[in-house]
């Protein structure tokens, strides 16, 4: 074959690749490839030090003064290779003022650390990690409350990870959808496993069609430009977690989203008990069964003792 032929004959199959939608947007890798390097990467994140399996207590705080270590008299009741006293949490006004117990080498963010206002998550600034050994602690702030996040890389949850479950990866759930902004600011508010609500700002919708209906979908917006979506389907509770899943997607494209499904996860509170997970808001329950993305999970059969990891008097 001349070089001329040659040439035309792998453009047509890099055509008809493009044309059956076989390459993702990553550098013309196959999207099959592609997403499944991207749920590896995912699973990996996950029981990482410091991913969401270490999560293994969280405590809402009183005003007042808290003391924190693993001795039993202690308000925050910590894993047992904690030492016995680690230190005091003062909340006042909103204040939170963190005392490092005497002999206890506590740092934070990486820093040793006495005494000192420590921010939550809710500042303005990425939330201090108070850390001791194994054992982190991270203060949260959900509408009122604030409340003490351990992690613990010891975790019983994390020990007995059993792998994530998949929907075999199907090209027609990856979706171009329409982006609609709004015209002004606009507030995505959901409702969380722990009573309060959260508020995301959302700077439109996407809608949609699949098997000839029309759907649409309410996003939050992320500081980097891309979309968050927090949704329920029709296969909420059967073969997919029953709160919500969750879906990221690339900022809009001369006013195109791709929904690639495939890459739908659980919330972390699929995965542990003390998470502050949202709920699916009215607006994004969809009674189409997305049959695609992350199963249920399921964790390891041995019995997992809930009161070990973290508990609260």
């Amino acid at each position: 074959m001349q070089r001329g032929g040659l040439t035309s004959a792998i453009l047509l199959v890099l055509l008809a690749w493009l044309v059956s939608g076989r390459l993702s947007a990553h550098g013309g890798e196959p999207h099959h490839h592609e997403v499944e390097r991207w749920r590896q990467k995912h699973e990996a994140e996950l029981k990482a030090d410091d991913g969401w399996l270490t999560v293994s207590g969280l405590f809402w705080l009183r005003p007042g003064e808290t003391r924190i270590g693993s001795d039993p008299s202690n308000d925050v009741l910590l894993p047992v290779h904690a030492p016995n006293s680690v230190g005091t949490l003062s909340l006042h006004d909103g204040k939170a003022v963190f005392r490092t117990a005497p002999g206890v080498a506590v740092t934070r963010n990486g820093q040793p650390f006495d005494l000192g206002a420590i921010q939550s998550d809710a500042d303005e600034h990425r939330p201090d990690v108070l850390a001791v050994g194994d054992v982190k602690l991270i203060l949260l702030k959900r509408g009122v409350r604030f409340a003490l996040r351990l992690k613990d890389n010891r975790s019983p949850f994390r020990a007995r990870f059993a792998g994530l479950r998949w929907y075999p990866i199907r090209e027609e759930w990856r979706i171009e959808a329409k982006f609609v902004p709004f015209a002004t600011t606009t507030s995505l508010i959901m409702d969380t496993i722990v009573g309060e609500t959260e508020v995301e700002q959302s700077p439109g919708y996407v809608t949609f069609e699949h098997g000839g209906k029309s759907y649409r979908l309410q996003a939050a917006g992320m500081k980097d430009g891309s979309l968050w979506f927090v949704f329920r389907d029709g296969t909420s509770g059967r073969t997919t977690h029953g709160g919500a899943r969750q879906l990221y997607a690339d900022p809009p494209r001369d006013g195109v989203v791709v929904l690639d499904f495939n890459k739908a996860v659980n919330l972390p509170c699929a995965y542990v008990p003390y998470a502050t997970c949202p709920l699916a808001p009215p607006q994004n329950r969809l009674s189409l069964a997305i049959e695609a993305g992350e199963l249920k999970y399921e964790a390891q059969p041995d019995r997992l003792d809930r009161t070990a990891a973290g508990s609260q008097r």
